[in-house]
């Protein structure tokens, strides 16, 4: 083996247990038992393995005022993320293809107005839509939740989808006009088949933003309807009894289960979704 690759090689084991040292560290902690934790050596394996603070923190830990665990803030960040996913995606995919492949009147400004809005920072219009969700009778509810995040994710997925279908050459797209094809049927027969890779990215960026989010939660929803994320944080933050180490290092995994299953289960297609011009003006 050359030089060069033992350098290489030697670095990238290095970064490896620099990210996963932390990880390891937290499994490990949340398989003890509070006795063994206080001995002080964060690093050796459990003695003894025990999953109750994984019960614990996903059933009966307490999150502020209510002791019911991570349970009812999983379900909360479930009806929020998988409606809010599913209707910014299908709205920017849609923008992305007319933005793309049809002239439309006014597209260039529309166009302009889309990458305004996906780099205006959030907390610039926190308050506007704090007064919106009250005067629509939204506030504080999940739909509400939810409608934030679809409106917030559909910028930068539209640019996302407009370069994609921008990649793919005209004279499919021409092909179909010449053959009939309309808007909705070049869309649904030719566009939507070909644009599995960035319909991954897309669902990969829009879920792990969405779960991981605590800002929005935290205002626009009440203690009933928090997100698993608002939940975590009150269990971490807790200044009330006992530091349990172990029940807050199971409820971090826990409220980081969903991202990380999406990354594994669609690393590949994610990859080809990016190198098949996802980000490429």
């Amino acid at each position: 083996m050359s030089k060069d690759k033992v350098l290489l090689y030697g670095a990238l084991i290095v970064f490896a247990i620099y990210y996963l040292l932390p990880l390891y560290v937290m499994v490990v902690t949340s398989l003890k038992g509070m006795p063994e934790i206080r001995l002080g050596n964060i690093f050796a394996p459990p003695v003894e393995i025990t999953f109750q603070p994984w019960v614990e923190a996903w059933s009966s830990t307490c999150t502020g005022l209510t002791c019911e665990g991570l349970s009812r803030g999983f379900f909360n960040s479930l009806k929020i993320t998988i409606p809010s996913v599913i209707l910014s995606i299908l709205v920017a995919s849609i923008n992305g293809y007319a933005l793309a492949n049809w002239r439309i009147k006014g597209a260039d400004v529309f166009f302009t107005i889309l990458i305004v809005g996906a780099f205006i920072p959030y907390q610039v219009m926190i308050y506007p839509i704090v007064i919106l969700l009250r005067e629509i009778g939204l506030y504080g509810s999940l739909t509400g939740l939810t409608l934030v995040h679809t409106v917030f994710g559909m910028p930068i997925l539209t640019l996302l989808f407009r370069n994609y279908f921008s990649a793919i050459p005209e004279e499919l797209f021409k092909a179909a006009r010449v053959d009939g094809a309309g808007f909705w049927g070049i869309y649904l027969k030719i566009m939507l088949p070909m644009a599995l890779p960035i319909f991954t990215v897309a669902v990969i960026l829009q879920v792990t933003g969405i779960w991981n989010d605590f800002l929005f939660g935290v205002i626009f929803t009440r203690p009933e309807n928090y997100p698993m994320t608002v939940q975590l944080n009150n269990i971490v933050n807790s200044v009330q009894g006992v530091k349990e180490y172990n029940i807050n290092m199971a409820a971090t995994l826990l409220t980081g289960l969903v991202p990380l299953s999406i990354y594994f289960l669609s690393g590949k297609l994610f990859v080809r979704g990016i190198a098949a011009g996802a980000v490429k003006g």
